[in-house]
């Protein structure tokens, strides 16, 4: 687990940060007047590329977890494995409470308002991240392990697929979206791409790399037609790919999460919070006319009940009028990006107020133009993930 906002030590202050750096800028602040409210878009240029590193602690910590939980699914019931997570979950706690936990209870606050109970949430959340390394692992060991999974909303993905422009479905950063909700749509029938960065998985070292991931990617393809990895050096050749996908009438999943974009927008999220979406879904609806859906999935029964939810189709009503014809990307158009922007954010409203405990990324209680601290522009948003 990684949570952006946790201090950095000063051993680790010393030899310097190994993350990428960025230079941020605001596109655009676009008005919606149907809600009243603008969405700010901003672009990511590379300023230095980040240092990669052989090995960490995390990836000393993650392969002694992944090796407890394969030893875990393959040996124990069930009917154990929730009850071990949670315990698991609360061995570095303390650590977890006093480094991150501040900025994770000003998030959370923001969007939900101050009733909530930020630290009962962070427990549980905790504990949830561990849960998901255990899908994982019983996944690999091979045990029979059966979970009711329930798919909603697949009639009106089908329906706009008669289209023939592809769909592309927005997936939010719930602990079970991962695996379950792809093997959701798989075993629906719903031959999905995943759109993907280099480093998806537990580590962005060299040791996370070709050990710690390779297992979590290779799950997730059981579930997926084929995987679109992203890199910024070729986002041009990704971008042909999707169109190719799209155009074949194929559905597209891309994860909300900005780090490989170069673009992304900024809306208000809840009561006084703000989130951050990529911007290349709506890019694809806005000019292609690509149906777009939101979809997230979450754990109502641990390791027993899985609900994966697929929203209506995000159709704004600047769009309604005149939908972009297929063979050709118009021109970009930010105005009806903002609104699919807006849309989805209400969808990702409804998803976190259902399960905010589920949740792994929070992105801040302040505009990203207004935080403090000097590098708020050159760095990713916070996300936990």
């Amino acid at each position: 687990m990684r949570l952006p906002w946790f201090g950095q030590s000063r051993r680790a202050n010393r030899k310097g940060s190994s993350a990428a750096s960025f230079h941020t800028e605001i596109i655009a602040d676009v008005l919606v007047p149907e809600s009243a409210e603008s969405v700010r878009f901003f672009s990511r240029k590379l300023v230095k590329p980040g240092k990669l590193r052989r090995f960490s602690n995390k990836d000393f910590r993650e392969s002694l977890l992944f090796c407890f939980y394969l030893g875990v699914a393959a040996t124990l019931p069930v009917r154990w494995w929730a009850p071990i997570c949670g315990w698991v979950s609360g061995l570095r706690l303390k650590r977890h409470i006093r480094k991150g936990f501040s900025r994770y209870a000003l998030a959370t606050r923001a969007v939900l308002g101050n009733g909530v109970d930020a630290q009962r949430l962070f427990r549980a959340m905790l504990a949830g991240l561990h849960r998901r390394r255990l899908q994982l692992a019983a996944h690999l060991v091979g045990k029979r392990w059966s979970p009711a999974i329930r798919l909603e909303g697949l009639d009106g993905l089908q329906e706009a697929l008669k289209r023939g422009r592809g769909a592309i479905i927005w997936c939010d950063q719930f602990a079970s979206q991962t695996i379950i909700g792809k093997r959701a749509l798989h075993e629906a029938g719903v031959e999905a791409h995943q759109v993907s960065v280099r480093f998806h998985g537990i580590s962005d070292s060299m040791f996370g790399l070709r050990f710690l991931n390779p297992p979590m990617v290779a799950v997730e393809n059981r579930f997926l037609k084929s995987r679109v990895v992203f890199d910024r050096s070729d986002a041009y050749q990704v971008t042909l790919r999707m169109q190719k996908i799209l155009k074949g009438n194929g559905v597209v999943l891309m994860t909300n999460n900005i780090h490989a974009g170069s673009t992304f927008a900024e809306a208000s999220l809840g009561e006084s919070g703000w989130t951050h979406l990529a911007s290349a879904p709506a890019n694809f609806a806005a000019r292609g006319g690509t149906a777009l859906f939101a979809m997230s999935t979450f754990e109502t029964i641990p390791f027993g009940e899985y609900r994966a939810v697929i929203s209506p189709e995000l159709v704004p009503a600047a769009a309604k009028s005149g939908r972009p014809k297929p063979g050709g990307m118009e021109a970009k158009n930010m105005a009806v990006q903002a609104h699919y922007i807006l849309l989805k954010r209400d969808r990702f409203l409804e998803a976190v107020r259902l399960h905010p405990d589920q949740m792994m990324s929070w992105s801040g209680h302040e505009r990203l133009t207004d935080r403090p601290d000097d590098t708020a522009l050159d760095n990713d948003p916070g996300t936990i993930s």
